[in-house]
């Protein structure tokens, strides 16, 4: 929540009410003045995660998906300096949002989807980055904070019921120094100190603090009088408009008493006089008790929400207690199943659960998503069948003795969905060979039978049971790169040059640490590859919530984009790719990262051809304003025309190479091979995945072919070899071999 205009009154027309504040001073003076004894329990600030997502995310590039291991060294450094001073931080998230708030998520959701919409515009008319006054942050970055803070041991807690409250209610009932945030219902919230993290400065530790009591003395309120001036402006429960009238009365009474008074926040003054000139009683105050009823009722709820435990309201209201979460799915659970869901969720150790199995509703904000884009399928419909599988293992999917059958109601946004009611969605059944799952000893079973389980039910919510043997190979991160790219794939229309991109990116990032991939450059920004950045990271949340409905099979950690995804790096390999380079340039001219890429490569494409889908080679113009056909872009690579050699200079893609310089590849670094006539090229025609039958027609590629692309010196060996001399998949022991061994990773 926030109150309409507060912010920028008390900054502007107000400022005796920002005080400056060093925060090492202020908790030495909260521990003199407040813990007693030789308690050893350091002072403590309550942090609104989801207000310091903007302030937290200072990563340069943010349009690409995300810079996760960037963003994991920024949340490293804001909690180090608290702790270097002393400071105990506790971090909330909103774990719901209530229907009340409703209306107002929606409007901003679609407010965000206009700024959206202006990202991709930019982005086709330039072919870069927006600035910051574009800003949108990288998808799923409240999701992944949750995760990301308690991997570096700090306290963290996803709420029940809205978030302002429970963080209000904590910080009281813990006797905390401070609440961290940027929100001014900290303000009305009889509780703790509000502090503005905006303002933060982690080098002096130095912050403005929003004085209530000044405020209060500036206004000539009582505090508790500040819950209802929130609601005669305006909040999230109570709509700015739906006061109007109340206020354009007050404002006419101010002027008349004050006629020179500025028109500067002169609004706010008319209602604190309004409120302070007319007598409560516990009837009700003069002119909030004539208004309707309908607006009364909102009123009060909307002073509710300000209300924490044992505090009273100005006059009656209907309802002073706070509102406990209500189980809708509590005929269809064992009380065991929902103690737990909420634990976790509230603990901060799961996704989406809870949400379904209390309240039946999920949503997902905005997505850097093209709406002009036909090709390709929004996030919310792309990973829709996924979800209904998740729903269909937390939930029956056949109706009861009554007939009653449960349903998700669900509120994603994507381009062209309106937001004005939810998409109602049925639990979809696995389709599992085990048979009926039970919930209860899928989540608290110890047996190794229970573990195959687990493992083989996060492997159907995708429906890719057969790659049940390669868990034994890979761990947990590849495994999550191997599931998801395969489920885009047969999801979407990718070609083979966006698997490419995929898979080589998200090898090549375990083993690079923020610093070497702040290094990675790319001449321009192709908006279809920011369309794939972001519908990759959501796919990770959908990753966190299956491996949450079946029981944790993975540790989460291994799940967390910044083990599987770098927007920059994935933006380089997408580009590289497009350009037609060959997979020893895409690794880096790793060789181990190369068997391990075919290795992966021929999991996905196998997978794809058993299921009809047919990937193949569709090289794209990745340059601003450019539009060619396909056969244009075949003969920018130099294919048909039969004139071999490198992209144009314009195409060329800046690259970071083993010495740290940038620029295009020199010329000794190249991997190009050769045709028969000696001359270099691009990769041959077997790169692409088609073949030629025997009346040489190009189709999809038999099933017994390997799509592999080889280096110029297996190549040379592979012409003649006999199909059945083919190495056997069973010499792959990936377990050792492929686990990630970059000192950051334990």
């Amino acid at each position: 929540m926030g109150v309409k205009g507060l912010q920028y009154f008390m900054e502007k027309c107000c400022p005796e009410t920002c005080v400056m504040v060093d925060l090492r001073e202020m908790a030495r003076q909260h521990v003199n003045s407040h813990q007693q004894g030789s308690s050893s329990t350091p002072p403590t600030l309550v942090v609104d995660g989801m207000a310091c997502l903007r302030h937290w995310y200072s990563c340069q590039a943010w349009v690409y998906g995300g810079q996760w291991k960037e963003y994991m060294h920024c949340l490293k450094e804001f909690v180090g300096a608290f702790t270097t001073a002393g400071i105990r931080l506790v971090f909330f998230f909103d774990g719901v949002v209530e229907e009340e708030k409703r209306a107002e998520w929606v409007k901003r959701r679609l407010k965000v989807n206009e700024e959206v919409a202006r990202v991709f515009h930019h982005l086709k008319c330039h072919g870069q980055q927006p600035g910051r006054e574009l800003f949108c942050l990288p998808s799923g970055l409240a999701t992944f904070s949750r995760f990301a803070l308690k991997s570096l041991g700090q306290e963290t807690w996803c709420s029940v019921r809205e978030a302002d409250y429970e963080i209000a209610c904590f910080a009281l009932r813990h006797n905390c120094m401070g609440i961290l945030g940027q929100d001014t219902d900290f303000i009305i919230y009889d509780s703790v100190p509000y502090l503005s993290v905006s303002r933060l400065r982690l080098d002096t530790m130095i912050t403005v603090l929003f004085s209530r009591d000044k405020l209060c003395h500036a206004l000539q309120l009582q505090k508790s009088e500040l819950p209802l001036l929130a609601c005669l402006l305006g909040n999230d429960v109570v709509p700015e408009q739906r006061m109007q009238r109340l206020r354009s009365d007050a404002l006419a009474a101010y002027r008349r008493k004050h006629p020179q008074s500025p028109p500067q926040g002169e609004k706010i003054y008319a209602v604190a006089d309004f409120i302070s000139s007319n007598k409560l009683s516990r009837e009700g105050a003069h002119g909030v008790s004539s208004l309707p009823l309908t607006d009364r009722e909102v009123l009060e709820k909307g002073i509710q929400y300000y209300l924490l435990p044992g505090q009273q309201p100005l006059w009656d209201i209907s309802d002073t207690s706070p509102h406990s979460p209500v189980c809708l799915m509590k005929s269809y659970l064992s009380p065991d199943i929902l103690k737990a869901a909420k634990e976790k969720h509230m603990r901060a150790e799961c996704f989406m659960v809870y949400n379904v199995l209390y309240d039946g509703v999920v949503e997902c904000s905005n997505t850097l998503e093209d709406r002009e884009d036909a090709e390709l399928t929004p996030q919310a419909i792309v990973y829709q069948p996924c979800r209904e599988r998740i729903y269909g293992i937390l939930l029956p999917t056949t109706p009861d003795i009554g007939g009653r059958a449960p349903t998700v109601r669900e509120w994603f946004v994507f381009p062209g969905n309106p937001l004005k009611e939810p998409k109602v969605v049925s639990p979809l059944p696995l389709n599992h060979s085990v048979g009926k799952l039970d919930l209860t000893g899928l989540w608290f079973g110890k047996d190794s039978e229970t573990t195959c389980l687990r493992i083989s039910t996060f492997l159907a919510v995708f429906e890719l049971d057969e790659f049940s043997v390669e868990h034994d190979r890979l761990d947990g991160s590849l495994m999550s790169v191997l599931c998801l790219v395969t489920y885009i794939a047969m999801q979407v229309g990718l070609s083979l040059e966006d698997i490419d991109a995929y898979l080589s990116q998200a090898i090549c990032v375990r083993y690079k640490s923020y610093s070497e991939l702040l290094h990675t450059r790319v001449s321009h920004v192709a908006p279809r590859a920011v369309q794939l950045g972001s519908l990759f990271v959501r796919g990770l949340t959908h990753l966190a919530a299956a491996n949450s409905a079946c029981g944790c099979p993975f540790p989460m950690e291994q799940l967390m984009p910044w083990n599987t995804f770098d927007g920059l790096l994935f933006h380089s390999k997408y580009l590289l790719a497009h350009l037609g380079r060959p997979q020893e340039e895409l690794l880096e001219g790793n060789a181990s990262w190369v068997s391990l890429f075919r290795f992966l490569r021929e999991l996905v494409l196998g997978v794809c051809s058993r299921r009809g889908q047919t990937i193949q080679s569709r090289p794209r113009t990745t340059h601003p304003g450019k539009h060619v056909d396909h056969s244009e872009q075949w003969r920018e690579r130099g294919a048909p025309s039969g004139q071999h050699g490198p992209p144009p200079q314009h195409c060329r893609l800046q690259t970071r190479y083993p010495s740290g310089q940038h620029g295009p590849p020199p010329q000794h670094c190249r991997p190009q091979t050769r045709s028969p006539s000696g001359q270099h090229g691009p990769p041959p025609q077997h790169y692409r995945p088609q073949t030629r039958s025997p009346s040489g027609q190009l189709g999809p590629p038999p099933q017994h072919y390997r799509p592999q692309s080889r280096g110029p010196r297996a190549q040379s060996h592979e012409h003649n070899r006999p199909r059945s001399t083919r190495p056997n998949r069973s010499r792959y022991h990936l377990a050792p071999r492929w686990q990630n061994p970059h000192p950051d990773f334990p």
